[in-house]
């Protein structure tokens, strides 16, 4: 049987930063990833300001810097035809983050950037096209690792002394670890597309556009605007019903400034659905087991902090485990559900409060609007932000930076020039 010390089970943001770091300690981890690669469409692509500084601590800032990618530095609102009203101004973060802006990047971009980073450390083994079907127990009922299908049908097993998933709001180790999971209700769903984007468009920041009984936000990407249209839950199977020409009708009267674009979706079949959902594990781990991100706490996707969240998951993750994993790798104890619930316990508050904002945006903003009782934010919020605009820093700053940021852990370290070889972390 196969062996390793830390077995990720999902090539997501969270699985790939943990592995990368973990492996950066020492500690031989393999992450395991069903697909074959990571194109995959409508997958959550805003870096924001804390997780641009952890690619700078880790020597990959430049690297990511490089990459094809659209800026986003506030987020507004419009009112009319010839004003917006900008709620979150990232900009006002300047001098509190090296980066006052989110970085829109397709996410294939930035897990390929991280798995070139763990090819490069000895401890690092990442398996592709690998889904994990089963957890691994011993006769205490203690996870010992997964069993696995290869995409050509082959089977194995792989004996780990920690599995962490990192696979998702559908966890598969999640579900047949039998830990109880909080839901909250949600009012809406999404559904994803784009529509081209032109020279003469500019570049706007995050802008949601509303109307009374619509709601959508149009996020400016590199060549096209990613588009999240807002329903109400459970009203896929109508939609599609309705065919493309009523959905296109719906987009620009919307947003009048697409309704020339709109042709560019040639069929439903491009309306990519999202089934939102809102919840969080009472406990994030059994013994050998442990779950972040999404796994742990899936989260809506207002804000769009999901991934960032899942990333500060991670980097709490090794650092509270890499040295117990050391010690258990090198012989001695093995790590502890006390160890893996400090995990939980560090990362508890920034997960209620983000869910907390969510849910009350739902409430006060998504739900007025999709049930034709409002077409834009709330009057009273309106004043308060034309009359004193230096608040846009506070929804800036949450959606930012959050209320527990981590920073990367001193093995981890890199300058952009180090080598993996000498240890150099610059």
């Amino acid at each position: 049987m196969e062996r390793t010390t830390c077995c990720v089970v999902g090539g997501g943001p969270a699985g790939m930063v943990l592995g990368l770091l973990l492996a950066r300690a020492g500690v031989e981890v393999t992450v395991l990833e069903k697909h074959a690669d990571f194109l995959r469409d409508f997958r959550g692509d805003t870096v924001h300001p804390t997780t641009l500084d952890l690619l700078d601590e880790l020597g990959l800032g430049e690297r990511f810097a490089a990459l094809p990618q659209s800026r986003l530095d506030r987020v507004a609102f419009p009112v009319d035809r010839d004003e917006t009203l900008v709620v979150g101004d990232l900009r006002r973060l300047a001098g509190r983050v090296k980066h006052p802006y989110i970085a829109m990047v397709p996410q294939w971009d930035l897990l390929d950037l991280l798995a070139d980073a763990g090819a490069a450390e000895p401890a690092f083994t990442l398996r592709m096209d690998t889904e994990v079907t089963e957890l691994r127990r011993d006769a205490d009922g203690r996870v010992t690792g997964v069993a696995y299908r290869t995409a050509d049908g082959a089977e194995g097993e792989i004996a780990a002394d920690l599995t962490v998933a990192c696979d998702g709001r559908g966890s598969t180790a999640r579900a047949q670890a039998g830990l109880r999971v909080v839901e909250f209700p949600v009012p809406m769903d999404a559904w994803w597309f784009r529509l081209p984007r032109r020279p003469e468009d500019g570049s706007p920041g995050l802008t949601p556009r509303m109307s009374q009984g619509r709601l959508a936000v149009v996020i400016p990407r590199e060549g096209y605007f990613q588009i999240a249209y807002l329903g109400p839950k459970g009203r896929d199977a109508e939609l599609r019903a309705r065919g493309i020409e009523a959905f296109r009708a719906d987009i620009a009267e919307l947003a009048p400034d697409f309704a020339d674009r709109v042709d560019a979706l040639a069929s439903m079949d491009d309306v990519k659905h999202l089934d939102v959902r809102l919840d969080r594990l009472q406990r994030w781990h059994v013994d050998g087991l442990l779950c972040l991100g999404d796994a742990a706490h899936a989260m809506s996707p207002v804000g769009g902090v999901g991934i960032n969240l899942a990333v500060q998951d991670a980097v709490a993750a090794a650092t509270l485990l890499a040295a117990p994993l050391l010690r258990d790798q090198e012989g001695g104890p093995r790590v502890t559900p006390d160890e893996l619930d400090a995990v939980r316990r560090r990362r508890l508050l920034p997960t209620i409060a983000v869910q907390t904002v969510q849910r009350l945006m739902h409430r006060g903003l998504v739900v007025p609007v999709l049930a034709g009782r409002r077409g834009g934010p709330p009057a009273p919020i309106r004043r308060l932000l034309a009359r004193f605009p230096r608040l846009t820093v506070v929804p800036a700053y949450l959606i930012g930076v959050g209320l527990r940021p981590e920073r990367a852990p001193a093995f981890a370290r890199r300058s952009p020039t180090s080598s993996p070889l000498t240890g150099d972390r610059g």
